[in-house]
This record gives C-alpha cells, sequence and structure tokens, in this order.
C-alpha cells in the first residue's frame, strides 16, 4: 500500500501482481477496504495492477469540493505517473468508466488499451441513472430501487442469483453517504464527454449487462459507436456482470492483453 500526493490530496494506493501495466478505476463508493476488490478477480495476477481510492473515499483525502470529473481524471494520471509508467491499461468500472473516458480525453498519451464497463457517456449517448436522487430517500425505500437499478430482475424477490442477498445485504447495512459520496454524485451528474469521444484513438473496449438499469445496454451500445474503432460485448447480467457472466473476466482480460 502507498499513499499519492497529487496537488495537495493524498490518494492510498495498492498495488499487486505482474505482467503488463493495469491500472483500476473504481465505481461510485468505492473502497479499497470493502471486499471483494478488483485484486480478486481472476485474472489480477497476470498484470502489474494498481487500484486507488478516489478522493473523498475509502483512505484517501476528502478536501473540500466540489469536485469536478476533470479532477478526478487527473487523480488517475497522477496515480499513473507515480508508478513510472510511460503507458498503461485502464479498467473504468461505472463511474470509474466515466473518469476513464475523461482520462483519456485529457491525457491520451498514457492510455495504451481501455475497457469502459457498465458506464454511460453522458449527453446525447444518454447518462447513468442519477444516483444523486436516491441519497434523500428513506433507507429501505433506497435500498429496494437500488436492486431494481443493479439487476433489472431482481426487483422479482423470487428471482434466483445468490448475488441478490449479497447486495440486498450490502445494501442495507451501508452507512448514510458520506460527504465525499456526496461530492462524488454531484461530480457524476455533470458527466458528459459524447462530443468530445471521437477523439480517442487508443483500442477500447465497451461493455456491460443486459440487464442493467444504472448504464442500461443503450447507453453502452451508443458509448461504442461513439468511440472510433471501439469494440462492444454485452454479457449476462445487470450491473454487476464482471461477476455475474462467468465469460466476462475472460473477455476483458483478454482484449486487456492483445498486442493488436
Amino acid at each position: 500500500m502507498a499513499w499519492v500526493e497529487r496537488d495537495g490530496v493524498r490518494l492510498y494506493v495498492e498495488r499487486a501482481g505482474s505482467g503488463p501495466p493495469l491500472l483500476c478505476i473504481s465505481g461510485t463508493g468505492g473502497d479499497l477496504r470493502v471486499k471483494p476488490t478488483v485484486f480478486d478477480f481472476p485474472f489480477a495476477s497476470s498484470f502489474d495492477m494498481l487500484a486507488y481510492d478516489q478522493r473523498g473515499l475509502g483512505q484517501s483525502d476528502q478536501p473540500p469540493g466540489p469536485y469536478s470529473m476533470a479532477d478526478y481524471a487527473d487523480d488517475a494520471a497522477g496515480v499513473i505517473e507515480w508508478a513510472g509508467w510511460e503507458q498503461v491499461g485502464v479498467l473504468g468500472i461505472s463511474f470509474g468508466g466515466m473518469v476513464a473516458q475523461e482520462l483519456v480525453l485529457r491525457h491520451p498519451a498514457l492510455v495504451a488499451r481501455l475497457v469502459l464497463a457498465c458506464t454511460s457517456s453522458g449527453g446525447a449517448g444518454g447518462s447513468s441513472y442519477p444516483l444523486h436522487e436516491l441519497a434523500g430517500l428513506d433507507r429501505a425505500e433506497s435500498a429496494e430501487r437500488e436492486l431494481a437499478l443493479v439487476d433489472t430482475r431482481w426487483a422479482d424477490p423470487g428471482f434466483e442469483d445468490p448475488l441478490r442477498a449479497l447486495f440486498a445485504q450490502r445494501v442495507a447495512s451501508a452507512p448514510p453517504p458520506s460527504a465525499g459520496d456526496l461530492l462524488q454524485l454531484e461530480a457524476r451528474s455533470h458527466h458528459d464527454t459524447w462530443e468530445r469521444l471521437p477523439q480517442v484513438r487508443c483500442p477500447v473496449l465497451v461493455c456491460g449487462g443486459r440487464f442493467d438499469a444504472l448504464a442500461p445496454p443503450e447507453n453502452v451500445r451508443a458509448l461504442a459507436a461513439r468511440i472510433p474503432g471501439a469494440r462492444l460485448a454485452e454479457f449476462d447480467g445487470g450491473h454487476a456482470f464482471i461477476v455475474q457472466d462467468p465469460c466476462a473476466i475472460g473477455a476483458i482480460g483478454e482484449f486487456l492483453l492483445a498486442r493488436d
């Protein structure tokens, strides 16, 4: 573990594995103290992998807000530069995919290959569900709505999926949003890369779940179509398709390890 400082903000970083460099950017509320993390993915040992708590979250500093999507992208660039990497594969999940879009647009020379998972472009390509609207709801109502957003099939309590019970327990026991959470949600609500996406030049895989209501399939398809040469992959599952569909991890790892 280590801390990376950028413009006076300390970011908590973890690093493991060996192989090509890979930066993983977490989703909304990501905290490396909450298991499982990206280091538990089956392909994790195939990469020299870095992950970090974003500003305001986990063990990283919580500077005064507001935060912008550019701030989050520049934080990611700072982590890459701290590692001494000239170019790196990037896996951005959900909110992390929004940050990854800003990263590749603001710092294109740093990104060798890019995976955008269960995320949206904003703008004309569609925005992910406005999670900031759930922040003020009664916890029970918020938890029920979150389950149906993660996977539309989970709106049915009788739907058999072992992950549903796990997510339900985690959502129900989650503490109220912290100041850092709320600052992240505010920045997320302004995410819009749509007009700039045609500038992306590195190889890109855009992937999502067929039953995702947070980043709906139509948003994922629009995002892939907007980026020149991007590949699109859809999987069985919702917002958590990476762990719901056994094919997803293999496809992501294969793309990141490719040399084309």
